[in-house]
């Protein structure tokens, strides 16, 4: 059993590892594609540089001067935008700026506040007159820099999707295991509790009034009981309606007459009224015992174990508490998961299959409603009423 547990961490770690692997990914791209991106806004930042000194050699340029390769820089400027504006921060030009249809000159005054925000402007001196030019990234540099972050929802979005197919995968492997597992064992146990019927009969022709054979008989009908679970396993229940308090009443009965003396079981039913609900009658009993049996073994044989059942409009509540060990806050929902247990012996198999006796078959919760470390534990079951 600790080799189960073992194979469980492992498991628990290779999901880190991979989670691990993935974040420094991207941390290792998104560092990399900063650095780049760096780089092009500083080259961006000369290509403005130079192509303000071109826009004033353009201005300052009398008849004799050759002004085609000065026009070719200035329209070279085919992606980064600009706005060139005078002292007082007007505008007088704008390149690669998509303008609105209304509101142009409000546009342009909360573009300029926005690009002066974002880079320094260039100062562009002629004569006596200063002029301004505002620049913002390129679109290549702005999905540069959204780049990491893209990369790193795409990432996200392929863990979730691959840790979904991994879980859905693993749920349908165990599902087939334990479906398996238990036919098989149903199947292997119904020749033995043939022939074992036969001999309590045989018995009882001859010792009619041995109380030890009427008691090895209810127990021989038990284990059909208990094979007939397993036979149902993985099949769709057949789900009937039933007097809860009876049905609950019956497995606290068995499980008391074969308890120890130092263990008290309880059930209390906190109305009158006789509860009815839709279930089925042998699965759900072995739920009310694999609870009891499990608050057993954690008060080592001596304690007791009280069993409230309530109603309201619409649900059924019950309680299974116990003045067990406890269970560990962390351990809440794992105790529920195949293979976890915490005793030194066992499959850790019984509480995924009241899990899924609760919750699959009779469409309820099962949860740790409550636990102490050295007090107890209270396990909450809720079911959905029928109107009686």
């Amino acid at each position: 059993m600790l080799q189960t547990n073992k194979l469980y961490q492992v498991k628990q770690q290779l999901k880190l590892v991979f989670i691990f692997i993935a974040i420094a990914i991207v941390a290792a791209s998104t560092h990399f594609t900063n650095r780049l991106a760096k780089s092009l806004a500083i080259e961006e930042q000369k290509r403005v540089i130079i192509w303000a000194e071109a826009t004033h050699q353009f201005i300052v340029a009398n008849e004799n001067t050759d002004i085609s390769f000065l026009s070719s820089i200035i329209e070279g400027n085919t992606s980064i935008p600009v706005i060139l504006t005078d002292a007082e921060n007007r505008m007088i030009s704008s390149k690669n700026i998509q303008e609105p249809k209304n509101n142009i000159e409000q546009f342009y005054s909360n573009e300029i506040v926005r690009l002066k925000n974002k880079h320094e402007p260039i100062v562009v001196k002629i004569d006596k007159t200063t002029q301004y030019i505002y620049h913002d990234d390129s679109l290549l540099l702005k999905q540069l820099l959204y780049f990491p972050y893209i990369q790193f929802g795409v990432i996200i979005v392929f863990l979730v999707i691959a840790f979904f197919a991994f879980f859905t995968t693993v749920k349908a492997e165990q599902n087939q295991v334990w479906v398996g597992l238990s036919k098989e064992t149903a199947h292997q146990l119904g020749t033995p509790i043939s022939s074992l019927l036969a001999w309590v009969d045989l018995l009882k022709s001859k010792h009619q009034d041995d109380k030890l054979i009427i008691e090895m008989e209810k127990d021989v009908k038990r284990l059909g009981i208990i094979a007939e679970r397993f036979s149902k396993i993985g099949s769709k229940p057949d789900l009937q309606r039933v007097e809860l308090n009876h049905v609950i009443s019956n497995a606290v009965q068995y499980m008391s007459s074969r308890s120890s003396q130092k263990v008290s079981i309880l059930c209390q039913f906190k109305t009158n009224e006789t509860i009815h609900a839709m279930i089925n009658v042998p699965l759900f009993e072995w739920v009310i015992e694999n609870l009891c049996k499990n608050a057993i073994d954690a008060m080592d044989g001596i304690g007791s174990i009280v069993i409230d059942v309530t109603k309201n409009n619409h649900d059924i509540t019950i309680d299974i508490k116990d003045t067990g060990k406890g269970i560990e806050k962390r351990n809440y929902k794992l105790i529920f998961t195949p293979g976890f247990t915490t005793k030194a012996r066992g499959w850790g198999l019984g509480l995924s299959l009241v899990k899924r006796i609760i919750e699959e078959y009779h469409g309820g919760k099962i949860f740790v409603k409550q636990s102490e470390i050295g007090i107890g534990t209270t396990f909450r079951i809720i079911l959905h009423k029928l109107d009686n």
